[in-house]
């Protein structure tokens, strides 16, 4: 059973909530952030990136930029930027793109669920990575950036997310990506256990995207733990941000593949080794998207689009190994190309399903790579799959659109 609770969120005062949301902290460059963070100063991630405050010759990762974070995160809740709810609350967070809305309920999650397996995971994680966001959460004393979890519908949470909709939501903006940000406060005391009585029926939940994240809190959560001996369990910090979406609510986009090279061989002889796998056929300049499982899309240097059709299909039964994203690997990155791993290998690139195709076009046209591989996407039920095997997917197997917003909730430690 998953211990998902209410809690009282830090959140943008009514009217600056356009400003300060602001896409998660990793999809910038360090020059990218300082430009969104010079043209928007109340944005979070001013927060999220507080190296945006300083001249480029101190360090990312510095002891001053962390301790920069705290100053502005408490400079701006004493300012009023940021209200504070009396009482432990749910919240609904739904977002629309291009017509289509997920809806996902804010809360947070138990660390305990994460150390015993009911909160399932898919990805191995980067100690550089979890560490600067442990040193973030740590110096911070709070979560800024929530988890991207998902369970199987539940009919309970189903019909109270579609009946809380229907009112009046605290907040309702558009952000400079397109995406529509609807927010619900629930308050009511029924309605709140309702949700937390929901989430006890269900075995298990998924991390869908934050692997990092999680892992950094979790390990916060930890340290508060030895610092604390005699904690209860209920204190804030066994508990992390999250935003739980049922699972039909989600789309997994392609995350596409270019390579930079094809290790000697001409785009010809590149085809000739490939047709002992493919069925292959030229469909010239025309973009090709996959339409179903096993197929792939290839665009090379010869300026010409390739449907590729799988000739002998893997084994249904192995979840890793039947994913779109492992027959590429295992068939043609790996032993053809020589791109052992995909992880550390400068020689591979992964563009999000979001560019679209003609962003693989242009780095083929433009020489920087000599073949790129639009995929299908990997679906629901394969990380499911994966994760309810112990199993670990390949590195960059799902992009999941739209980002959850950062500093929209904000969790207290």
């Amino acid at each position: 059973m998953a211990d998902i609770r209410s809690f009282a969120a830090y959140r943008p005062a009514r009217g600056l909530e356009d400003k300060i949301a602001a896409l998660p902290y990793d999809v910038y460059s360090r020059e990218e952030a300082k430009k969104v963070v010079s043209a928007n100063p109340l944005s979070f991630l001013a927060i999220d990136r507080a190296e945006t405050q300083f001249a480029d010759s101190v360090g990312t990762y510095d002891d001053c930029v962390y301790e920069k974070a705290k100053s502005m995160l408490d400079e701006a809740i004493e300012k009023g930027n940021f209200v504070h709810d009396d009482s432990p609350c749910y919240y609904l967070y739904e977002q629309t793109l291009e017509g289509r809305a997920q809806t996902g309920i804010v809360a947070c999650a138990s660390i305990d669920d994460y150390l015993s397996g009911v909160i399932m995971q898919h990805e191995k994680t980067r100690a550089d990575k979890e560490m600067d966001r442990i040193r973030h959460v740590d110096t911070c004393n709070a979560q800024t950036g929530p988890i991207f979890l998902c369970y199987r519908n539940h009919p309970a949470l189903d019909r109270l997310m579609n009946e809380t909709r229907e009112e009046a939501p605290e907040y309702d903006f558009v952000t400079a990506e397109g995406v529509r940000n609807r927010v619900w406060v629930i308050s009511d005391p029924e309605k709140k256990e309702a949700i937390r009585g929901a989430f006890a029926g269900i075995g298990q939940i998924y991390i869908a995207d934050g692997h990092h994240r999680c892992a950094s809190a979790v390990k916060v959560g930890l340290k508060r733990r030895e610092e604390n001996p005699g904690y209860t369990g209920k204190e804030e910090f066994n508990y992390f941000l999250s935003v739980l979406f049922p699972m039909d609510q989600l789309l997994v986009m392609d995350y596409n593949r270019a390579v930079r090279d094809l290790c000697g061989r001409t785009p010809q002889q590149f085809l000739s080794e490939l047709e002992k796998i493919f069925e292959i056929s030229c469909e010239g300049k025309d973009p090709v998207r996959p339409a179903r499982k096993g197929e792939f899309g290839l665009f090379l240097a010869d300026g010409n689009w390739y449907r590729l059709r799988l000739l002998d299909a893997p084994d249904p039964a192995d979840p890793v190994k039947s994913l779109d994203v492992s027959v590429l690997q295992d068939r043609v990155l790996g032993p053809l190309l020589g791109i052992r791993d995909p992880k550390e290998d400068p020689r591979i690139s992964f563009i999000g399903g979001i560019r679209g195709l003609r962003e693989l076009e242009r780095r083929v046209g433009s020489g920087s790579d000599m073949a790129a591989f639009s995929m299908y996407p990997t679906s629901m039920e394969e990380l499911f799959a994966v994760a309810d095997a112990g199993e670990l997917m390949p590195p960059k197997s799902t992009w999941f659109e739209p980002k959850l917003l950062s500093g929209l909730f904000i969790h207290k430690l």
